[in-house]
């Protein structure tokens, strides 16, 4: 591989770390021809992107995510053969589709991922990767939160507003009679 296309791979691997804000880096070594046909054709019918890297190319192009610090994982994740996984609008589905991958195939590991820069190290985190909501849900549950007092008050003062309007409406019927 000559030094232009080592770039070019780089490049791409920096371009998609920039533009999508998680990824998942996996590995997959042991797993036969078959087993590796399976993940992808998986990973295809969801819309997940997978490709086997190079850590050195994984290393370089995470050097150049501008305001991340992906140090943590040059020690543990960056050895071996690694796999990154991409999903551009879900954050979930590639820690889904190995959870469901390994009830079959326990080769296939999560070594690391990053959900908007924050760092998850280790198969053991693919369970909280699963139950992480995303920016989207988490917007919603504050708008909620925020609106449910709101609609509180509103409630109150509308059937205060009858409450008072029937009160008056008796004070006045007295001073009548």
């Amino acid at each position: 591989m000559t030094r232009e296309e080592k770039g070019v791979i780089i490049e791409e691997l920096a371009q998609k770390f920039q533009t999508i804000p998680f990824f998942y880096i996996t590995e997959a070594s042991g797993m036969t021809v078959d087993q590796v046909n399976q993940l992808r054709r998986m990973c295809f019918e969801r819309g997940i992107e997978y490709k086997v890297v190079k850590n050195t190319f994984i290393k370089k192009a995470l050097e150049t995510v501008a305001g991340a610090d992906f140090t943590p994982f040059n020690d543990t994740v960056l050895k071996g053969q690694s796999g990154v996984m991409f999903h551009a609008e879900n954050q979930k589905a590639p820690a889904q589709l190995i959870k469901e991958f390994r009830k079959t195939n326990d080769k296939l590991q999560l070594k690391g991922a990053s959900i908007d820069a924050s760092l998850f190290i280790g198969a053991d985190q693919l369970d909280t990767l699963i139950s992480l909501k995303s920016r989207q849900e988490l917007i919603g549950d504050i708008v909620g939160l925020l609106q449910s007092p709101a609609k509180n008050v509103v409630s109150a003062l509308q059937s205060g507003g009858g409450k008072l309007a029937g009160i008056l409406k008796t004070l006045s019927e007295r001073e009548e009679a």
